[in-house]
């Protein structure tokens, strides 16, 4: 059974020291919305960019609430978020976009029993084919879109008030089909007039490129974009050039079978200087809607028992682990101009 490695070392390490250096670059407090209501960006703590709560794959079509009790995932989560709470994490992104899952009011209550800041998010999802788009999305143009993320933004989601910290957005493999580059396209709009970043599940390399590119000509910072599943592109040059105009990488799908090949990619981006544009997490959980008792719900912990130690065991220094596991995040979730 693995422990917990160096836990008070590193949590005594991320403290004090790096809130203050947030505050101090940005001058005065940013806030980030959380289920629960705003939080100030350095306020964040440890955080796990990419996980989930629960999800239901039947489609857009059919996804309704009424395919599950709250009260079951609830009690399926809760223990999994303290759990992680205990190893160290202050802040969970939920990546469950609408149409896929997103429950809200669920994170919210679940916030509020775990201690967990959670993260929530606006957008569509268009990979697997568009199963997950909903119909009005192939109808509508991206500035409607734009228009409905948008609101959910100023005056929250579903009628509950909680607000989103991002857009959660899927496309496939590159070249961009004419819904997912609508749906980059309304991602760029909701960008310039909320500073919401766009992360982006990208099928591969050539995807993040054509995204890349698309916001460029959309005047949209290359920062704004957040590569999501980025180590499913296996050429590390590509990781390279695109952290180099500005866009973040996240490597997230950490676990025990891929531990070696996210080091490897990570050593090659600090190599190059890009250590500041890496992001991390597992995309781990969670209960899946429609099988029994929600299926196998894996925790949140695997990165704080094994994959810090990992790093710390081939170089990585304390403040690089904490450039990745805090600094990083705090910028990343912060709205960009």
């Amino acid at each position: 059974m693995p422990t917990l490695i160096n836990r008070r070392e590193f949590l005594a390490g991320l403290t004090a020291a790096v809130c203050v250096r947030l505050a101090e670059a940005r001058g005065a407090e940013t806030e980030v919305q959380t289920v629960t209501g705003a939080l100030s960006a350095s306020s964040l703590g440890i955080t796990l960019m990419h996980e989930h709560v629960m999800v239901d794959f039947v489609g857009a079509d059919q996804v309704s609430r009424s395919r599950y009790s709250s009260d079951e995932v609830f009690r399926a989560a809760l223990p999994k978020l303290k759990e992680v709470a205990q190893s160290g994490c202050k802040t969970l992104v939920e990546c469950t976009p609408a149409f896929l899952g997103r429950d809200v009011r669920l994170l919210q209550r679940l916030s509020k029993a775990s201690g967990v800041h959670i993260l929530t998010n606006t957008g569509y999802y268009g990979a697997v084919n568009d199963k997950y788009v909903p119909k009005h999305a192939f109808i509508e143009p991206a500035e409607q879109l734009a228009e409905r993320w948008i609101r959910e933004v100023r005056e929250g989601i579903d009628g509950s008030g909680i607000k989103p910290a991002f857009m959660k957005i899927g496309v496939d493999e590159g070249p961009l089909s004419p819904i997912d580059a609508k749906l980059i396209r309304a991602g760029a709009l909701c960008h310039q007039a909320t500073g919401l970043r766009l992360h982006v599940h990208t099928g591969d390399g050539a995807a993040a490129r054509a995204i890349a590119e698309m916001l460029r000509k959309l005047n949209v910072q290359p920062s704004a974009y957040v590569w999501v599943h980025a180590q499913s592109e296996k050429d590390p040059s590509v990781h390279a050039e695109l952290a180099a105009a500005g866009v973040w990488i996240e490597l997230d799908g950490i676990n025990a079978n891929s531990s070696e090949t996210h080091i490897a990619a990570i050593e090659k981006l600090a190599g190059r200087g890009h250590l500041s544009k890496v992001l991390l997490s597992q995309d781990s959980g969670w209960f899946r809607v429609g099988e029994p008792g929600g299926g196998q719900f894996n925790g949140y912990t695997y990165i704080f028992t094994d994959f810090i130690a990992a790093l710390r065991k081939r170089g990585f220094s304390e403040k690089q682990v904490q450039t990745l596991m805090v600094e990083n995040p705090a910028r990343v979730l912060t709205p960009a101009g």
